[in-house]
């Protein structure tokens, strides 16, 4: 038995304990939440390792360390603990990503092994709503991506992505992670848009989603159309399927500096609980 603090990776029947660390907070763990709902706790399957942090022999925080590496429900012991086995390991993750505690704690120790990062993004609002709005009306044109309409949705999904991150997501491999990301949205029917004359205007996804909650991610107004409300009309769309089809808290979370989306989203319903950090490599 486990008497002391220390780290080890999870196994396949360590899933009740780890889906217990991430209940603790279904809102800032959904993305975690949504992986090892689908995937367990398997790495080939989860896509990269789950880390458990015990004290006094019970499970207290995680980390996923995959394409990013995720702190969850740690604190400053157990984040120690997870910078010692990441630097052990070597950089593996694209991004480190979490709550902005957590997640800054966890990147001063990596940052004298790990750094220079390309980018720090200390402080992204993260925010909720359980309602839709009383004063917007959905969008009656916005509707689900069809698995044949993949090309059409594609090129709004990579200028997203480009503009969002800073880098195409068309390097590297040329894409085909990305497309397989954007087809499996679409195929779970949680991938939506507005089509004009054959082209998106409006699109959202619902990325992570559990029964406790989910997430809104990739919004994006073709340029053109900017300042004509159609975020706010196309996001109370997407919450409408949100609310009625997967789970009861719908959230997501932005940029600080964006002012704008931050605005449309407070009119739409949503409210500031807390913050993110984000480290891009």
């Amino acid at each position: 038995m486990l008497t002391t603090t220390t780290t080890k990776v999870l196994e396949p029947g360590d899933l009740d304990a780890a889906l217990a660390v991430l209940d603790r907070e279904p809102v800032a763990n959904a993305f975690v939440a949504a992986r090892v709902h689908a995937a367990g706790l398997d790495p080939w399957r989860l896509g990269g390792e789950m880390w458990g942090w015990y004290a006094g022999g019970r499970l207290e925080a995680l980390c996923y360390a995959g394409a990013n590496l995720v702190p969850i429900c740690a604190g400053p012991e157990a984040v120690r603990a997870f910078a010692d086995r990441a630097r052990r390991s070597g950089r593996r993750c694209s991004s480190i990503v979490g709550p902005a505690e957590a997640t800054t704690e966890l990147w001063s120790l990596l940052e004298p092994h790990w750094g220079p990062a390309r980018e720090v993004r200390a402080h992204q609002p993260l925010m909720v709503t359980r309602a839709m709005p009383a004063d917007i009306a959905p969008d009656p044109l916005v509707r689900r991506i069809r698995k044949d309409e993949l090309d059409v949705v594609m090129p709004a999904c990579v200028a997203m992505f480009t503009e969002e991150v800073g880098v195409s997501p068309l390097a590297g491999d040329g894409g085909l992670l990305y497309q397989a990301r954007v087809a499996e949205l679409v195929g779970a029917g949680r991938s939506f848009a507005r089509i004009e004359d054959g082209r998106v205007v409006f699109k959202a996804e619902i990325g992570a989603a559990t029964p406790l909650a989910c997430q809104i991610q990739g919004v994006w107004v073709a340029p053109e159309y900017r300042g004509r409300g159609l975020s706010e009309t196309g996001m109370a769309a997407v919450l409408g399927y949100a609310l009625r089809e997967v789970s009861p808290v719908v959230s997501l979370y932005v940029n600080d500096y964006n002012t704008a989306a931050r605005a449309a989203y407070r009119r739409v319903g949503f409210e500031e609980v807390g913050a993110f950090t984000s480290v891009l490599f």
